[in-house]
């Protein structure tokens, strides 16, 4: 029977339910279990696709071109999953569906209500990833703080579930924040007291309550929160503070948290497998060298708008023994090669993401520019790579008001420009999401980093490389290193003559792993130590 595990928030957000929900799945993946991870979310948006990065932070893209909430990509990354459609749910998509049903009558009439139907709806899909995948485990992340008004209904939905599959099947763990008041030198239960109460009279006794704190906790406060939560001692686990997100599987495994929820499941308490986890972490924690890496982009307030490439460019760094700093660079303010050059004079090397708009876009050019004329590494990622085939048809091509179309509609060189079957589309109608297929052209940095002619990554893009300009822009030297065979689409370029300066109109962010960089990640941080050295 499979087993369901719910992990609930409390206190207040931003606890990190995300990367406790990732690091619970790779400590009970590495005891042999089977495991998959899920996130419900109570936002009325149908998924985060058009939602501003200052909002909801970055988009993650799965390989069948779900756009979907960050936590996917904490739990692939911990716990090396291909997820789908069906591991993020929104209210906005429940709701939908359930109105769906409505018009078409297959309510027979009745009143629609948030409880059976929405609730229903809910519980058939978290249920949906035992049907597809015959996972021992299912743990399911509920997006919010438990007293949320739109919550409601997935607490409602995780209360009922248990009458479903059975009491012994379900697990509930809550995470909480244990306050330190610095005065008084005095861990204060009493958020957390509360929060389990609130979660009680909504029908949920936890089987595990987790306590986000600064300090530890002593043994009197445990008991005394065992007592007041009606749990044993060991079921209360504390989550420290830790130097790193890579460390929490491995703090949170001593903590006894497998144990626990092994105990709450009946499931055997098997021996953990973390070696090679813990090895990885070793290296991440003594690295040997280090680069600074200047990250140019529009939405840079917001860190969390460039989380998977921030994560990919440090599994980059573990892959060479090395320290990854991120300059934060906003792009508006290289307004000019002066500019530019002094700001990123001391860099090793500069990345240029994804992003949408033509704010800041001016500074990303001059940013190419720069990189491409001081020989500095640089890796553009979709926007990224558009932004090195503008640069390089302006300054070597000579055409000075080359441009995307997405930018600026009445340029005489569209060298990025819609494909024809994409106008008319509505916002979040995007052609091109999720994995495609790219062959690589061999005696490439591109091939070199990856050792194979096929790969496949994702995407998420409208704009694509204009082939009318293909020809012109190869012979001025452009290396056109990646094609998508489907559409005979341009999904990688070089710079010659330079250290290392690749673009890919895909975000190999999304498949990047902490034990296993993604290919353009370890060579884009290679070619960095090396020029530095």
């Amino acid at each position: 029977m499979t087993k369901y595990i719910f992990i609930t928030g409390g206190v207040v957000s931003g606890l990190g339910k995300g990367i406790a929900a990732a690091s619970l799945g790779l400590i009970l993946k590495s005891r042999g279990l089977k495991v998959v991870n899920q996130k419900f979310d109570p936002y009325l948006n149908i998924d985060p696709g058009t939602m501003n990065p200052f909002q909801h932070g970055e988009v993650f893209v799965t390989d069948d071109g779900a756009e979907t909430d960050l936590d996917l990509g904490h739990y692939e990354r911990f716990t090396d999953a291909v997820l789908s459609q069906n591991n993020n749910t929104t209210s906005g998509r429940v709701y939908e569906t359930v109105l769906k049903n409505e018009r078409e009558g297959k309510y027979q009439g009745g009143t629609v209500q948030v409880i059976p139907n929405v609730t229903d709806e809910i519980l058939r899909r978290m249920l949906l990833s035992t049907e597809e995948t015959g996972a021992d485990v299912i743990i399911t992340e509920i997006g919010g703080t438990v007293g949320d008004i739109e919550s409601l209904p997935f607490i409602e939905a995780i209360r009922q579930i248990k009458y479903q599959v059975g009491e012994e099947n379900c697990c509930y763990i809550h995470l909480t924040l244990v306050p330190y008041m610095q005065k008084a030198h005095e861990l204060k239960t009493k958020p957390t007291q509360h929060s389990v109460k609130e979660l009680q009279a909504l029908g949920i006794q936890p089987n595990v309550v987790m306590l986000r704190t600064e300090v530890p906790l002593d043994d009197n406060t445990r008991e005394r929160l065992a007592q007041f939560c009606n749990l044993e001692p060991d079921a209360v686990i504390q989550n420290l503070n830790a130097k790193s997100i890579y460390e929490v599987p491995l703090n949170m495994e001593k903590e006894g948290l497998g144990k626990a929820v092994c105990k709450a499941l009946g499931l055997k308490d098997t021996q953990t497998h973390l070696e090679e986890w813990a090895e990885m972490v070793h290296i991440f924690e003594n690295p040997k060298k280090h680069v600074k890496i200047a990250l140019v982009g529009k939405y840079i307030e917001l860190h969390d708008a460039y989380l998977s490439v921030v994560e990919s460019l440090t599994h980059g760094g573990i892959a060479n023994e090395a320290e990854v700093e991120i300059d934060w660079v906003d792009s508006e303010t290289l307004t000019d090669d002066h500019v530019t050059e002094e700001r990123l004079k001391s860099v090793d090397g500069i990345i240029v993401p994804g992003g949408f708009g033509s704010r800041g876009i001016e500074g990303m050019i001059n940013t190419a520019k720069y990189a491409r004329t001081h020989k500095v590494p640089y890796f553009g990622i979709c926007l990224g790579m558009q932004i090195i085939v503008i640069e390089y048809a302006r300054n070597v091509l000579g055409y000075s008001d080359a441009h995307s179309t997405e930018i600026n509609k009445d340029t005489s060189h569209p060298v990025i420009d819609l494909m024809p079957d994409q106008n008319g589309k509505i916002l979040g109608g995007t052609l091109r999401l999720g994995k495609f297929e790219c062959e690589i052209a061999p005696d490439t940095l591109t091939y070199k980093a990856y050792g194979t002619k096929t790969i496949w990554e994702r995407h998420r893009h409208r704009y694509e490389f204009n082939n009318k300009y293909k020809e012109e822009l190869q012979k001025a030297g452009l290396v056109i290193a990646g094609i998508n065979p489907e559409r005979n689409l341009v999904e990688v370029v070089e710079v010659p003559n330079h250290p290392w300066m690749v673009g890919g109109q895909f975000h190999p962010e999304f498949k990047s792993r902490p034990n296993k960089a993604g290919p353009l990640f370890r060579e884009f941080i290679r070619a960095c130590t090396e020029v530095k050295a």
